[in-house]
């Protein structure tokens, strides 16, 4: 038979594909099960959907330019003042309206949001404030609340009756559906009055606010859109309150829970660990009801006697904060029958305990002093003594000092180059498997360059995830899934990020007021997520040094096969798979996220890479060619 010498070239090139073949043989026989935990900050502006900046003049110096943040006036004079009648303790501050006596237009005042608000046509909003007379006034005239774009046009808005008839606070709250969508976020949130009406008067608010629909329509709840995206990732677990924003730069400014719950007019806020104020709005019991709505586990983290300026707790003094952790974990999962913190919960709305499995004392407290051998052993005896079902995580280098107690697992954190996270996928092969487990809860790719890890985008340092670093962090994802008989939990930090207002990157979702862009390592972790399987398969290994990674688990309800296959090379490569199984359905599907080693998905390129998903052939044999700078996950049935 003659071919053609096209066709010819085409079959020499197969046979010197599959002669160049990596070979991989799947054992049918699993080794260990996978935690459900495996694979699976920015709050205010972020995850937390209020959109008014600066809504209760937290943490401020009033009579300052600075305490106005994104307020603006109307036609009106405006300030923040210590209140002599402050709405309650927690917030002393209010904002002051003064309208001119001359004034025959309207008069009021704005807030920009966090760099802009998103509107949508027929989505109902819901405002509400608190407002006093500080003096007795016989004004009783409408306030419109609504929303408007930068040039004036109102797009939504609903009236309510202000009225000076007792010096008291008074709460309103109201709802409204804008009529029109704006063609951008520079929008503003306003209350004005008529001015002519209003001449003369001086008004003061306190805790002003203004929900969008939230996730779940849960009250004072999650950002839709950012919530869906994260969601979606299939998330098993959540740390909570989130790395460095629990220690505090001072003691004094530490992360405390019982600052974060009840009536938001009780919650002081602080200045977080990045110099902008949190409102904990986004508190403990929004945490714990955010990891119910996504079915997650928290992991709690409790403050473990060291802040960030360096300062540790003398171990003499340690007492009452190992009590405040107590009280911590009791409104957790106490028993509202016996102790007060369960009561607390259960006066809030829920009377049942939150599942929770794992406590973490500290946070990164192998970059403090070495005063973490006593905090850890005060802390960690006092609440195993509590708690005895409770696991106990430390914050060291494993080992490193030696503990007592001796941990049960430890918190591990890493942020390295694309480069390492691939030539470090069998780090945990050479663990020991002596009971103790391990828990990756921060690891990203940010940065090209090795010696200069946490420098700029000129040195090396990614603004955003590249197609390199996604395949890096996949190529260590598939040593955790082969070691998850020791690495019980892992996540990507940080989670959230503005895409432009940010004082770390790259983050794995980034944001801003109208928008959420997926990154490159998003997908990654989802596609990783989404396909987790609840087994490990043994296969032949990959070369540690190569380029050319996978990882093999099974499901076992449906009885589908998943094999991850990373190529971080700049060519395709080839896979021969052979399979132990007596039956392997023919098809099946794969999932292929690829693109050039730079390539990110940024506000100007949003979806510049994005996962494939196509059929595929499959036996007990078979090939698979993965793509250059490749993640793949392909599916198919066997037993």
């Amino acid at each position: 038979m003659l071919i053609s010498f096209s066709s010819a070239l085409a079959l020499l090139l197969t046979i010197a594909e599959e002669c160049n073949a990596v070979t991989v043989s799947v054992s049918a026989t699993a080794s260990h099960a996978i935690p459900t935990t495996l694979c699976k900050y920015y709050g205010d502006g972020g995850l937390y959907a209020e959109l008014l900046q600066n809504r209760a003049f937290q943490q401020v110096t009033p009579g300052t330019a600075a305490a106005l943040n994104a307020w603006r006036a109307i036609n009106s004079n405006i300030t923040v003042v210590k209140e002599t009648t402050p709405v309650s303790a927690a917030l002393p501050n209010a904002l002051q309206l003064a309208v001119p006596s001359t004034n025959t237009g309207r008069g009021g005042f704005a807030n920009s949001g966090y760099f802009g608000i998103k509107v949508t046509e027929g989505a109902t909003y819901t405002a509400s404030f608190f407002y006093r007379f500080p003096a007795s006034s016989s004004f009783s005239g409408n306030a419109t609340i609504g929303l408007e774009t930068a040039s004036g046009q109102v797009v939504g808005s609903t009236v309510t009756v202000l009225s000076g008839s007792n010096t008291g606070w008074t709460q309103v709250n109201v709802t409204f559906q804008p009529e029109i969508t704006p063609i951008d976020t520079n929008n503003l949130f306003t209350v004005t009055l008529d001015g002519a009406e209003a001449s003369g008067q001086v008004i003061n608010f306190a805790l002003l606010s203004l929900f969008p629909p939230t996730f779940k329509n849960r009250p004072n709840g999650m950002r839709v859109d950012i919530a869906t995206a994260l969601a979606e990732m299939a998330p098993t677990f959540f740390r909570l309150p989130g790395g460095n924003n629990l220690e505090g730069e001072t003691i004094a400014t530490r992360w405390q829970w019982n600052a974060t719950v009840g009536p938001l007019v009780d919650r002081p806020g602080r200045v977080g660990d990045w110099s902008y104020v949190n409102t904990d709005g986004l508190g403990l019991l929004e945490y714990l009801n955010w990891c119910e709505d996504l079915n997650m586990q928290p992991i709690l983290a409790v403050w473990g006697g060291f802040s960030l300026d360096k300062t540790s707790v003398a171990e003499g003094q340690l007492e009452r904060y190992i009590q405040q952790a107590i009280e911590q974990i009791n409104f957790v999962i106490g028993d509202p029958a016996k102790n007060e913190q369960g009561a607390l919960r259960a006066s809030l709305g829920h009377p049942e305990p939150f599942a929770l499995t794992y406590v973490e004392i500290g946070n990164e407290d192998f970059l403090g002093p070495s005063t973490y051998t006593y905090r850890w052993k005060d802390f960690a005896t006092a609440l195993k003594m509590e708690f005895p079902d409770l696991h106990f995580i430390a914050t060291t280098r494993p080992f490193n000092p030696i503990l007592s107690p001796n941990p049960t697992e430890y918190d591990v954190h890493v942020y390295q180059t694309p480069t390492w996270f691939r030539q470090n996928s069998f780090i945990y092969d050479g663990f020991q498997r002596n009971g103790t487990k391990y828990f990756e809860g921060e690891y990203a790719a940010i940065s090209t360059n090795s010696s200069n890890l946490f420098g700029t985008p000129a040195t090396g340092r990614l603004t955003f995830p590249t197609m390199q670093s996604a395949a890096g962090e996949a190529a260590f994802i598939t040593g955790l899934e082969r070691n998850s008989d020791i690495v019980f939990a892992a996540s990507y930090a940080p989670l959230l990020g503005h895409a432009s207002n940010n004082q770390w990157m790259p983050n794995l979702v980034s944001f801003d007021a109208g928008f959420v862009y997926k990154s490159t390592s998003y997908y990654v972790q989802k596609m990783f997520g989404v396909n987790a399987g609840d087994e490990y398969l043994p296969s032949t290994l990959p070369t540690p040094s190569g380029t050319l990674f996978w990882s093999v688990v099974r499901k076992t309800s449906s009885n589908k096969i998943i094999i991850k296959v990373l190529n971080s090379a700049t060519t395709s490569a080839v896979l021969t798979f052979v399979l132990s199984f007596e039956n392997v359905e023919n098809m099946g599907s794969v999932e292929v996220i690829s693109g050039a080693a730079t390539a990110s998905n940024t506000p100007t390129t949003p979806e510049l890479v994005t996962p494939i998903t196509s059929s595929i052939t499959v036996g007990q044999t078979f090939n698979y060619t993965a793509p250059a700078m490749s993640v793949s996950v392909l599916i198919f049935t066997a037993q």
